[in-house]
């Protein structure tokens, strides 16, 4: 029999459809459904117990074994509590990324040797190629699921012991096979924003775990126009929930988030989308992680990046600063990146990695 293979089980149509295409492959494979997060409310977006149902049913229907697993101590320990401490220093961090790197492709890799398996599958959007013995990530063939963006931090180990069984096909192709053979996910509305918070308002969510610390909010000319109720509440590039409505002598222009004084909590906001203030043509970034080159390798050469999940990629250079600070130029207006997100660098479409927007 071949080699065993534990297939990540989400009970979302992806995962299934990605259990069902090894398992027609003749591969041996056994699922996992993972519990991440303890709180389970049916409002929220994170129903375990629904996604469990759902996981179950997709085992049922290929006559797969399905293993379930708890690794919500892991993830409050290695995922929220940093989300929250970055949030507490008025940062815009990405917990799906770390989600990523320390829960899904770690500990579930870890468990799953438990379980007799070498390697894992999951129903990322995304791709893995070799090249002289050495692992690289490539984006998908649908490009609008691409989220090789989350998966920027895997290393060469973590690469080695993965499959991505949707990697060519599109997202379309994916439902139509789940609809086709039943599975109940196939009409499942896919999750949204943060797993842990889902569908819950993010500002009562999140002022369960960090006291307001009210401020004042100033304009580009420095004068104070308004108060927020926390800086962790908003971020750059933000319109809605600012708080600011129509001003007498002001534009008639919707008002956005440019830059966060997080010494003095000011938040500072302009007015329009395309304010000037909004864009940058160089960024700073720390803890920069590569999946396969070298620093030196990818220093002032011609390269892309991202700011965002699915966001634009923009032409840019990269030149090293000092061992953990590295400034990215730009030909081209980039706009409102935030301190905590994640600026991943592609070599067209290879992706290299990435680092932390944070301040020079």
């Amino acid at each position: 029999m071949s080699e065993k293979i534990i297939v990540g089980l989400s009970g979302g149509v992806d995962s299934s459809v990605s259990l069902k295409i090894l398992h027609e492959k003749g591969c041996n494979v056994e699922a996992l459904f993972m519990k991440n997060w303890d709180e389970d409310d049916e409002n929220s977006g994170c129903n375990a117990k629904e996604d469990l149902e759902y996981a179950e049913d997709a085992c049922k229907k290929l006559n797969v074994k399905l293993h379930t697993a708890n690794f919500s101590d892991e993830y409050w320990n290695n995922i929220f509590l940093n989300f929250i401490d970055s949030y507490k220093k008025g940062l815009t961090p990405n917990p799906d990324i770390l989600c990523n790197k320390f829960i899904k492709f770690k500990v579930f890799i870890d468990h799953a040797r438990s379980l007799g398996a070498k390697k894992i599958a999951t129903g990322h959007y995304a791709k893995i190629a070799s090249e002289n013995s050495r692992f690289f990530l490539t984006t998908p063939k649908d490009s609008k699921k691409d989220q090789t963006y989350f998966l920027h931090t895997l290393d060469q180990n973590q690469l080695s012991k993965v499959i991505f069984p949707l990697s060519d096909i599109e997202k379309e192709k994916v439902k139509k096979i789940a609809k086709n053979f039943g599975f109940k996910s196939y009409d499942k509305k896919e999750s949204m924003g943060i797993c842990f918070i889902g569908n819950k308002k993010f500002k009562k969510f999140i002022s369960s775990y960090i006291k307001n610390i009210p401020g004042e909010i100033v304009n580009e000319n420095n004068v104070v126009i308004g108060k927020h109720n926390g800086m962790f509440y908003t971020t750059i590039g933000q319109r809605e929930g600012i708080g600011i409505g129509g001003m007498k002598g002001a534009k008639n222009l919707p008002w956005y988030v440019y830059k966060k004084d997080l010494e003095n909590n000011k938040l500072y906001v302009c007015q329009g989308n395309n304010n000037p203030l909004l864009f940058h043509k160089s960024i700073f970034i720390k803890d920069l992680e590569l999946i396969t080159d070298s620093i030196d390798s990818i220093l002032e050469r011609n390269l892309l990046c991202q700011v965002r999940h699915l966001g634009e990629k923009y032409f840019c250079s990269i030149e090293k600063i000092n061992k953990n600070l590295f400034r990215v130029d730009s030909n081209e207006l980039i706009r409102a990146p935030a301190q905590g997100q994640s600026l991943v660098i592609f070599d067209d479409n290879k992706c290299l990695g990435g680092g932390i927007i944070t301040n020079g």
